[in-house]
């Protein structure tokens, strides 16, 4: 359970490893982690923000913590996370999303885009998507020019979901995915095992607020090899 760097706090950076480790089912439900000393050392992390971490996941129903026997998980089907949207997951299953900023730009929006939003033009967001220490993807993301007048690499956490609504005052509430192949676009960093106009897996994303409204448009471009898609439903 490698940590990858992330702009997030450690301890949330563990518990939502943890979180998809268990949507995953690499954590099996009832199964008792390991000790908390020796799980914080494989981590690289002190015990204070295990426990933290450890203790986030109790709040959310995830975790029973039983007095001089261990920590034992409990799956549930739906669980507040800050990365409940992101959809991508290794090929095994899981792995922590992390992000590195290539570029943000304020724009005209794309001729061929969806409409969201009010404005004409629009914050676009250059990315490479990680799990763990994995290079999975590369991600453009329109959000409507309305909010915020400059955002910069800078302001950005691996969650823009969670800058959107603590920095910018937007929660996203829903999201329209379409899921496909599509070549890799031209701007592909050399950096990508996957080159420009390999074909790739493929999301194109329209997020909407609590009211219904369009505010961003978000494309992503996916190794096949490394990661899925992974959207689960129902109780099981």
């Amino acid at each position: 359970m490698a940590m990858a760097p992330s702009s997030l706090p450690k301890y949330v950076q563990v518990s939502e490893m943890l979180i998809r480790e268990i949507a995953a089912g690499l954590l099996a439900d009832g199964a008792r982690l390991p000790p908390e000393r020796d799980m914080a050392a494989e981590l690289g992390i002190s015990v204070g923000t295990l426990r933290k971490a450890l203790g986030d996941l109790e709040g959310k129903g995830l975790l029973d913590r039983v007095q001089g026997s261990g920590n034992y998980v409990r799956r549930r089907a739906e669980v507040a996370s800050v990365y409940a949207f992101f959809r991508l997951e290794l090929v095994r299953g899981g792995g922590l999303p992390t992000a590195e900023v290539l570029s943000v730009d304020r724009l005209v929006k794309p001729a061929d885009a969806p409409d969201f939003g009010p404005a004409d033009d629009a914050h676009r967001i250059r990315r490479l998507r990680y799990l763990g220490a994995e290079l999975i993807a590369v991600e453009e993301i329109w959000l409507d020019g309305s909010y915020g007048d400059v955002i910069t690499a800078d302001d950005l956490s691996d969650s823009l979901y969670h800058y959107y609504r603590h920095d910018l005052g937007l929660v996203i509430a829903s999201a329209t995915d379409e899921v496909g192949v599509a070549a890799m676009p031209e701007w592909t960093p050399d950096v990508f095992a996957l080159g420009v106009g390999d074909a790739a897996g493929f999301i194109a994303r329209v997020s909407k607020t609590g009211e219904g409204v369009a505010a961003e448009y978000s494309r992503t471009w996916f190794d096949h090899n490394k990661a899925r898609y992974v959207a689960r439903m129902g109780k099981g």
